[in-house]
């Protein structure tokens, strides 16, 4: 088999992975509040609606249901829901889970592969507004404008950084990283430590080697397993992954998996740890099906919109390698908003360059010693 980064589909498996990261992201938007939006509460409002099993979009709340807070008979959407339901949506919504990927290409074509984490904080003050941005990126961007310098970024005054913000800027490098998941989170790792630390760099880390396994991996067990290899096994990261995949070993139904939540009390729902087991959760018993994967993801609650984008990006990659029947409808996630996206980063018409990464990987090995250039582009049709 030819590698990932030189075989004729990759332009259509980043392109896959950049659309459902998109589409996972405006599913989940209606219900990103974890505190409230527990996985009980979104099945009983998709439930009223008819709208399980989930396949498409949120549906628009019924006529003359709405309670004058942005949601029906006590189910109170994010106020962003008139932009993210079926029949409402036309472009994506802004969103610092979309925001990060275009950075992310930003970054890489201005600095290529050996970016400094000082670059990456050089690049938020030029590119990124402060008010889009959210709790430990918040925190290192107030301590860069006040002559602060990384890793220090990272700890002082920063109470979040294990949170969830360094894995959603990740997926940047496992798309241009195909197949090399050891090279993809060495990339994730120098940018997250810029704003995180401890099981906040680890999920980077995770994610960027899963969504690279993602290129080749026969199953989405075998991305985890592979993505696991990169992390310390000891981490409560790596071994919130592997309980998670003991359930579906034992034949645990997926409605079940929310036990795990309980093991992690305390953390909050914008912690990685937790976010970790929806998105382990989503994939396993999303079993390849595309549209499964990342409706599951959602249905888990917590930050759904990050683990939706997280877990559309993975499924995309996958699906859109093997061009199956099995992916699930990819067309209809995607044609609603077509190629267009909103983004608060500053950084121009993605689509009008490259696609959101349209890196040629060709030439780069699997370590982190790879040669200081910038790779040339490619264009994405689509």
């Amino acid at each position: 088999m030819a590698p990932a980064g030189t075989g004729p589909d990759v332009a259509d498996r980043v392109l896959g992975g950049r659309l459902g990261r998109i589409a996972g992201s405006m599913l989940g938007k209606p219900v990103e509040r974890g505190d409230y939006w527990t996985r009980d509460r979104i099945d009983r409002c998709l439930r009223r609606a008819d709208a399980l099993p989930l396949t498409d979009y949120l549906p628009e709340p019924p006529p003359g249901r709405e309670d004058g807070e942005g949601g029906t008979d006590g189910f109170e959407l994010r106020p962003e829901w008139r932009q993210c339901v079926r029949g409402r949506i036309h472009g994506s919504c802004r969103d610092d889970d979309v925001d990060y990927a275009i950075l992310g290409l930003a970054l890489l074509e201005t600095h290529g592969f050996d970016f400094s984490t000082e670059q990456v904080g050089e690049l938020w003050l030029l590119r990124l507004p402060f008010l889009q941005t959210f709790t430990a990126e918040r925190a290192a961007y107030r301590d860069l404008t006040a002559g602060l310098r990384p890793p220090l970024t990272a700890t002082y005054d920063n109470p979040y950084q294990e949170w969830i913000g360094a894995l959603i800027r990740a997926d940047i490098y496992g798309w241009t990283c195909p197949d090399a998941p050891h090279r993809a989170p060495y990339l994730a790792r120098r940018d997250a430590v810029l704003s995180h630390t401890g099981n906040g760099v680890y999920g980077a880390m995770f994610a960027a080697a899963l969504i690279s396994a993602a290129f080749t991996a026969p199953t989405a067990r075998d991305a985890l397993d592979t993505a696991l290899t990169v992390v310390p096994a000891s981490s409560r990261l790596a071994r919130t992954v592997r309980r998670v995949v003991s359930l579906h070993e034992a034949g645990t139904a997926w409605e079940d998996t929310g036990t795990v939540g309980g093991e992690t009390a305390g953390l909050g729902w914008i912690h990685t740890v937790p976010n970790i087991a929806v998105l382990t959760a989503g994939l396993l018993y999303g079993d390849g099906d595309f549209t499964r994967t990342f409706t599951l993801t959602v249905r888990g609650g917590l930050d759904s919109d990050s683990n939706g984008a997280t877990a559309g990006s993975v499924a995309g990659a996958y699906c859109a390698a093997r061009r199956r029947s099995r992916a699930g409808g990819r067309t209809r996630w995607r044609t609603p908003y077509g190629a267009r996206c909103s983004a608060s980063t500053g950084c121009g018409s993605v689509n009008r360059r490259s696609g959101p990464c349209g890196w040629d990987t060709r030439g780069c090995d699997d370590t982190p010693t790879a040669p200081d250039r910038r790779p040339p582009l490619v264009t994405l049709r689509g």
